[in-house]
């Protein structure tokens, strides 16, 4: 019987033998040389923390989480549309998402953010609008945070918060508007809360 491993052919197993192992090394070698570009390392980070939420110009509205209430958040940046639920984008603010309230909700928070691209200088308006409200309970409170993250700094600095009260569906309140300069900074006294429609504005 023929052994491909033996020396009974003179020779011809020990060729064998050799051609198999110079294979096996080449394919380790190439297994080797591509193990690098298989998982490649990621980029050195910016210094700030992956934590952080995107964008320039935070705007976040926060209510109840037991209620099935439908909470518009509208924000308006200088010389942009303003953005809501029937708009979720402008050139400067995106709407991260229109919540519905419980009702239709795969979480347990009422909460509603829109981040900027960029802080151009010029007034900015930041209202909250009553769309639906199931539960027809009443008031609805609703906290309202306006932060800043200028492209020099790690982190989100507040420029105003407060709390809206919503009495009727269809209502719109002005939570607060103001004016930044060149340097993304608040222009004093610039702070104020009246009102300009902005959902209204887009039918």
């Amino acid at each position: 019987m023929f052994d491909p491993l033996g020396d009974d052919d003179g020779g011809t197993g020990t060729v064998f033998r050799d051609m198999i192992t110079l294979a096996l090394a080449g394919f380790i070698c190439m297994v080797l040389l591509l193990l690098p570009h298989i998982n490649p390392k990621g980029k050195e980070g910016t210094g700030v923390s992956s934590e952080e939420p995107p964008g320039n110009v935070i705007v976040e509205a926060r209510w109840d989480d037991k209620l099935r209430t439908d909470v518009d958040l509208w924000v308006q940046a200088p010389g942009d549309v303003p953005v809501g639920y029937s708009n979720k984008s402008g050139l400067i603010f995106n709407l991260l998402r229109d919540d519905l309230g419980s009702y239709a909700d795969p979480t347990e928070v009422n909460f509603e953010t829109s981040y900027s691209r960029g802080v151009p200088p010029g007034e900015y308006t930041v209202n909250i609008h009553l769309f639906r409200n199931l539960e027809n309970i009443y008031p609805i409170w609703v906290r309202v945070v306006a932060r800043i993250k200028k492209e020099t700094e790690a982190g989100a600095a507040t420029l105003a918060a407060t709390r809206v009260r919503l009495d009727r569906e269809g209502q719109e309140v002005t939570a607060f508007r103001f004016t930044l300069n060149d340097k993304g900074d608040l222009v004093p006294g610039s702070m104020n809360a009246v009102y300009k429609p902005l959902r209204s504005a887009r039918k």
